[in-house]
């Protein structure tokens, strides 16, 4: 009996030197991303804009010259950029446009709206942040209200951690709204 208790204050002993376990600070990713560069782009499409260098372009759809992806492989995300013209059909396109940032309530945080309106270069949409574990966390529309119809969302490639994207989900928003700010349309003679 007396080893057994003689065991017992050892172990006890050994167990109280230890360390006090203490809950680690949080931590954040440091991500660095290169500084925003821009060049202007010129595709076979009514208007054209400026994108990111870092930013590769592909094509959406083979039929569809105006749809094409900016792609950023080091934030593992894209931008799917799709255009369309108007033909009395800017009410239906503006419907559709709106409605793309509803489908990511059930995991939105918050989607938060804002305008833009460039009278000078008849650029007119709306720009829309959605925070929380939501698909894409940006979305955007602009159009001249006459002819041209161009709308976008943000994805990245990896199951939605709101945490784990802020850094590129802020990279690539800074980027969108360069874009929609630098697009110009084609001046029709007609």
């Amino acid at each position: 009996m007396r080893k057994s208790i003689f065991l017992l204050f050892i172990l006890i002993g050994f167990s109280a030197c230890q360390e006090d376990q203490q809950p680690k600070p949080k931590g954040y990713l440091a991500l660095d991303y290169p500084p925003h560069t821009y060049e202007k782009v010129f595709l076979n499409c009514p208007f054209y804009f400026e994108k990111n260098q870092m930013a590769n372009i592909s094509p959406a759809m083979k039929e569809n010259y105006c749809w094409f992806n900016l792609e950023y492989p080091l934030l593992n995300g894209t931008i799917f950029i799709t255009y369309k013209p108007i033909d009395n059909n800017l009410e239906e396109l503006l419907i559709d446009a709106q409605k793309m940032p509803l489908q990511h309530t059930i995991k939105a945080d918050a989607i938060n709206m804002k305008e833009y309106i460039d009278e000078r270069h008849r650029v007119f949409g709306n720009f829309y942040e959605v925070s929380g574990d939501a698909a894409s966390q940006a979305q955007f529309y602009i159009t001249d209200s006459i002819r041209h119809f161009l709308t976008g969302s943000a994805y990245f490639n990896v199951q939605p951690n709101y945490d784990s994207i802020v850094p590129a989900a802020a990279y690539l928003k800074k980027d969108i709204r360069h874009l929609m700010e630098s697009v110009r349309w084609e001046v029709s003679t007609q």
